[in-house]
């Protein structure tokens, strides 16, 4: 599939936090984004989410994602939030409710190409019984740069 986003990554870094701890945990689940940090927060772009998904898709919680996706679309794109520490693990667990003392992970994606709701379909397809159905793409579908065969 052929698409075009663009995704902020916003995360608080208190005075009782380590930068490079925060920096870690946006890392970990979005390994193409390089956060800076601008006034107590980092800070981070990126234009795919094909290694987001395979986390969703390893931790087998696509229908927990799609709910939040949708929950928080627009015509533009989607947002959600992420737990800290849990992003600093390697998981993703969607922020519901009251931000954590610590702040969260706050995700913006605007969707030009293709539609929001083909996109989510991409990133975190409907599924039955926990399996994708007729997904877009396959669980680790996505460019590896270091393969020559691309």
């Amino acid at each position: 599939m052929i698409y075009s986003v663009d995704v902020r990554i916003v995360a608080p870094v208190n005075d009782t936090e380590v930068t490079d701890r925060v920096a870690d945990a946006v890392r970990n689940v979005f390994p193409d984004a390089e956060p800076t940090h601008e006034d107590g927060r980092l800070v981070a772009e990126t234009h795919t989410l094909d290694a987001f998904s395979d986390v969703l898709h390893e931790q087998e919680i696509l229908d927990t994602a799609r709910r939040v996706f949708l929950r928080k679309s627009t015509a533009d794109g989607f947002s959600f939030a992420l737990k800290k520490q849990a992003a600093f693990e390697g998981t993703v667990n969607f922020a519901v409710g009251d931000p954590d003392e610590l702040g969260d992970i706050d995700v913006e994606v605007r969707v030009r190409e293709p539609d929001v709701e083909s996109f989510i379909d991409y990133v975190a397809p409907e599924t039955d019984d926990g399996r994708p159905v007729d997904p877009v793409r396959e669980y680790g579908d996505r460019f590896d740069p270091e393969d020559g065969a691309y």
